[in-house]
């Protein structure tokens, strides 16, 4: 799976707004495509590659809650609603149409960006699902994780010692293989938000985990440090079958 940078849909009449937003983003990574109005918000998703939609309320034409309802019977496209008035009833309304998050103007565009990696990170989260999920086993170049017994064995069938926060980090890896999981995403998957949890937290773990299971800790070929991005689990990951798991515990 390749990982670039997000492609925005910005779907906003006021020319000002628009141009605002666009430009911030860009000058934070994301790709973005404008349209004015319903018609060329349609055209837009019909010929580029759209991560996520930013929508206003108020549009001339079809306005913005219908547009949203629309978008969501067909797609699971992320949705963020901008409005000028940021009534309470709006903001309901849009969530109910299927809104990922809404926005009131004025705004401030690092606010803006901090929602879309937010709900961009959630929608990921929420497509990790593969061939591992359900498995109560993995395995990954001769290694096994054993999911019910939460336990670590390496190519020659030894337990590998780990803590508890090692061994669920390890299991994201596992179950995310070849996606790059920036130390936020590695933070909701694991520990959460918990008073205390902090990115640097992460990249103490993943040390910890290279010592156990990489050849050479100091050239890690397994867990692949992504400059700018976080981490990366390179193994090929496969799940075990009952059967396998049975047949290991005897």
């Amino acid at each position: 799976m390749t990982h670039s940078s997000p492609n925005i849909l910005v779907v906003e009449d006021d020319r000002e707004t628009r141009a605002l937003i666009a430009k911030y983003l860009r000058g934070n990574a994301c790709n973005v495509t404008t349209a004015t109005d319903g018609r060329e918000m349609t055209r837009a998703l019909a010929e580029h590659r759209v991560d996520l939609v930013i929508l206003d309320v108020m549009l001339p034409g079809e306005d913005g809650l219908s547009l949203c309802r629309k978008l969501r019977a067909e797609s699971q496209i992320p949705i963020i609603m901008l409005t000028a008035r940021g009534e309470d009833v709006d903001r309901i309304l849009g969530l109910e149409m299927g809104a990922d998050d809404y926005l009131a103007k004025p705004f401030n565009p690092r606010e803006l960006l901090a929602r879309i990696n937010a709900v961009l990170r959630r929608h990921a989260m929420a497509l990790t699902a593969s061939s591992t999920e359900g498995a109560s086993a993995l395995h990954f170049l001769g290694w096994r994780i054993d999911f019910r017994l939460r336990e670590l064995r390496s190519p020659d069938g030894a337990r590998v010692a780990m803590t508890s926060a090692e061994f669920d980090l390890l299991r994201v890896f596992c179950e995310r293989p070849g996606r790059v999981l920036s130390r936020d995403s590695l933070l909701d998957l694991t520990q959460g938000r918990n008073a205390g949890s902090f990115e640097r937290s992460i990249d103490v773990l993943v040390s910890r985990i290279r010592r156990k299971i990489e050849p050479d800790p100091q050239a890690a070929t397994m867990i692949k440090t992504v400059r700018s991005g976080g981490y990366m689990f390179t193994p090929r990951v496969e799940p075990i079958g009952v059967e396998a798991v049975t047949a290991a515990g005897h």
